[in-house]
């Protein structure tokens, strides 16, 4: 059989298609999300990926994806920041929260309602709601002084870091 250069041509066009639907996309949906020289917390980092960020999946390592942004930059990625569609809301609408600036955005569909609306009385059902259901006062109270809490992103990387909770948490043969 006798390969000629069309031949070549089409098998590496062939290739090249196969290769490029074998890629998955997917998107930064955890502010603080960097990516990283080894498939690793610890490792250093190799660029800042803003929530939002199409990347594409060129390797997987288990929990943890490398991946190549439109820019060209490439690293590792933990599987945890990343999600396979779009963030479609900002769920607590710029005023920080319980995690602080590090939560502001989610791939959660959801309104930007908390569960908290009904005990703050937030409205005159929900009062009467709170009222119904003979809510204490210092639960309200209580409630208020927790939803002012604010964590920064550095107490944030450190607790999780202390509880080796996501991409701190140790897998198989003890390596982060």
């Amino acid at each position: 059989m006798k390969i000629t250069r069309s031949t070549v041509a089409v098998l590496v066009l062939l290739l090249m298609a196969v290769t490029a639907l074998a890629e998955e996309k997917r998107w930064v949906s955890s502010e603080g999300t960097t990516l990283k020289s080894e498939a690793s917390a610890t490792s250093e980092n190799v660029a800042d990926v803003p929530v939002g960020t199409e990347v594409t999946v060129v390797e997987s390592g288990g929990r943890w994806l490398k991946a190549r942004t439109g820019a060209g930059k490439e690293g590792w990625v933990y599987a945890g920041r990343v999600a396979e569609t779009p963030p479609a809301v900002e769920v607590s609408g710029g005023e920080g929260g319980l995690f602080g600036d590090t939560m502001q955005k989610s791939q959660i569909n959801t309104a930007k309602a908390d569960s908290a609306r009904s005990i703050r009385g937030l409205s005159p059902e929900t009062t009467q709601y709170a009222k119904d259901r003979g809510t204490p006062e210092v639960y309200k109270k209580s409630l208020d002084i927790v939803l002012l809490r604010k964590v920064s992103s550095k107490e944030l990387k450190a607790f999780l870091k202390e509880g080796k909770i996501g991409e701190y948490a140790l897998v198989q043969g003890g390596k982060k």
